[in-house]
């Protein structure tokens, strides 16, 4: 078990942050059970890592048939033969190699750049080859070995994991009945190094659970997004009503978690595997979740999910909770493919308001969603943010947050309500105060504040061979080029920039959005822009990056 209190927070705070690069990352948070001469102290390095959906087979096979899942004997034609490292393009999951080279290279580059790694779930292959069978003995050895070797090089380096279960974690794959059962218990031992100890119980019932990667001031929320998914037949769907329902009791802890870590003003970041989204929740658990996302808009500082292999971001919306009779609901599905899903995004990204529109802001929450490590279909990534730990609030006194500046807007809801059909929805239902704050740290850039990413990538992964390994490199960055190599504290440390960015030539290659940072107003300004269409490079790169440059 991780056990990290805050003992020593060593802060020397700066008057300006990622506009005016200054920023000194000088906290230094050590263990109970450590003094300064047995261990150094942890530095917060405002960084942490975000990575997902590794898909690790171990009966990848080098030059198998790419249309029989990677497996087996060698490809009569070499077109369709498996690569060494991985094959793009095709549907075969990870070679364990593909998984050692990611972590090894993490281990090295990254481990004492970072403060916490977020891990969104899927540790076993998927279900595609019907002559080798999954099963569960093996789906449970994949993620024990995941785990230990997370564990080795992070959690034994005083640096939190926080893991989510993912739709192939479990088998049969999708269906995950109410806990406890074989898999809450048999992920809650796989899990102890990464779960607080008082969350066992509540895991055990229903593989969520919470913990505080900077105690007292920095949460991480990991839901179990199975008990909402419109895949898994073996929940309800969140109706109303039913008090039974897992995906219910887990919302309704989910409500009590957000009260209290913000009754203690400690920020939130919510994570888990597959993106909340009318085409992958039942519509009752996407109100559920999007009520709540709004209701603690200054609490929760960001939403992170993996599962869809692709790279986009997308909002839940106020209008996400009104009732149009007649009208079939619609929201940010992947039908049709990549093509599909991203000119549905163009669609609602141009309906945005703009970013001085305050109060349109209240009403939104922006959910990230990263690309994956296996190379099905694109090429692996991994995602490394920053967040501000040199602004106001990270000691002394912080601000008391006010209780509900508003209620959610009614509309019509009084006179729709009446109507049978509706007045089994958690629309008619959910008219708690919401949590506005214009100056939460979702909202203005200061202590906490995500203030951008690096995503790197692999893109030699198809030409690399048992001699010449593949390499990450950097695809691109959110932020603007003069926050890069600019100051005494780096978003992007100087060492991992390609030399086009040390020189400061071909800047805008890497960083064409030029994000001031990871504000909900920074959000909806990128979203109209894309939306809009008058930049045409930023709209091309964004397509680009969907497919992780595919």
């Amino acid at each position: 078990m991780i056990k990290v209190p805050l003992c020593a927070l060593v802060v020397f705070l700066t008057t300006q942050v990622l506009a005016s690069p200054a920023q000194t990352p000088l906290r230094d948070i050590v263990s109970e059970n450590e003094t300064a001469t047995s261990a150094a102290p942890r530095k917060l390095h405002g960084r942490f890592l975000h990575i997902t959906d590794m898909h690790p087979d171990p009966h990848y096979s080098f030059h198998a048939s790419t249309s029989k899942s990677c497996h087996g004997k060698k490809a009569k034609k070499k077109r369709k033969r498996a690569g060494y490292w991985g094959t793009p393009d095709v549907e075969c999951d990870s070679p364990l190699r593909l998984i050692d080279l990611t972590l090894d290279y993490l281990d090295k580059n990254w481990a004492d750049e970072i403060d916490f790694v977020v891990w969104t779930g899927d540790n076993a292959r998927h279900d595609e080859d019907h002559h080798i069978p999954r099963t569960l003995d093996e789906i449970l050895d994949q993620n024990k070995r995941m785990a230990m070797k997370m564990e080795k090089i992070f959690s034994k380096k005083g640096i939190p994991v926080v893991p989510s279960l993912g739709n192939n974690d479990i088998w049969q794959q999708n269906i995950l009945a109410p806990g406890p059962n074989k898999i809450t218990n048999e992920f809650a031992s796989l899990w102890s190094p990464f779960i607080p100890f008082p969350q066992r119980q509540v895991f055990q019932r229903g593989a969520y659970y919470s913990t505080e990667v900077i105690p007292g001031h920095l949460a991480v929320i990991s839901l179990n997004t199975l008990y909402f998914y419109d895949s898994n037949k073996a929940v309800g769907g969140c109706q109303y009503g039913d008090d039974d329902d897992p995906g219910n009791l887990e919302f309704d802890w989910l409500e009590v978690q957000l009260k209290q870590f913000r009754d203690k003003n400690i920020q939130v970041m919510i994570t888990g595997h597959i993106p909340p989204s009318l085409g992958n929740y039942y519509p009752e658990c996407y109100v559920r979740y999007t009520e709540m996302s709004l209701r603690f808009q200054d609490t929760i500082l960001g939403h992170l999910y993996g599962h869809m292999n692709l790279d986009y971001f997308s909002f839940m919306e106020e209008i996400d909770l009104e009732i149009i009779p007649g009208e079939e609901e619609e929201g940010p599905r992947a039908k049709g493919g990549r093509n599909g899903l991203y000119e549905t995004l163009l669609r609602e990204f141009e309906q945005l308001p703009e970013e001085s529109e305050e109060e349109r802001l209240d009403g939104l929450a922006v959910i990230n969603v990263a690309p994956s490590v296996v190379p099905n279909p694109f090429v692996p990534a991994f995602r490394i943010f920053s967040y501000n730990v040199s602004g106001d609030g990270l000691m002394g006194a912080r601000k008391q947050r006010e209780h509900g500046h508003r209620r959610g807007r009614k509309g019509n809801k009084d006179d729709v309500c009446k109507d049978k059909r509706y007045d089994k929805s958690w629309k008619c239902h959910l008219q708690k105060s919401w949590h506005t704050d214009r100056d939460a740290p979702s909202r203005r850039n200061q202590a906490l504040t995500p203030l951008g990413y690096a995503q790197y990538y692999m893109p030699d992964i198809a030409t690399a061979n048992k001699t010449q390994a593949p390499r990450y490199e950097l695809e691109y960055v959110t932020y603007p080029v003069s926050a890069l190599g600019s100051g005494d504290w780096e978003p992007v440390p100087v060492r991992h920039l390609p030399r086009a960015l040390r020189e400061g030539r071909k800047g805008k290659r890497y960083a064409p959005y030029g994000l001031r940072d990871l504000t909900v107003g920074s959000w909806v300004g990128l979203g109209r822009r894309l939306g809009q269409g008058a930049e045409k490079r930023v709209r091309r790169r964004f397509r680009e990056y969907m497919g992780v440059s595919g």
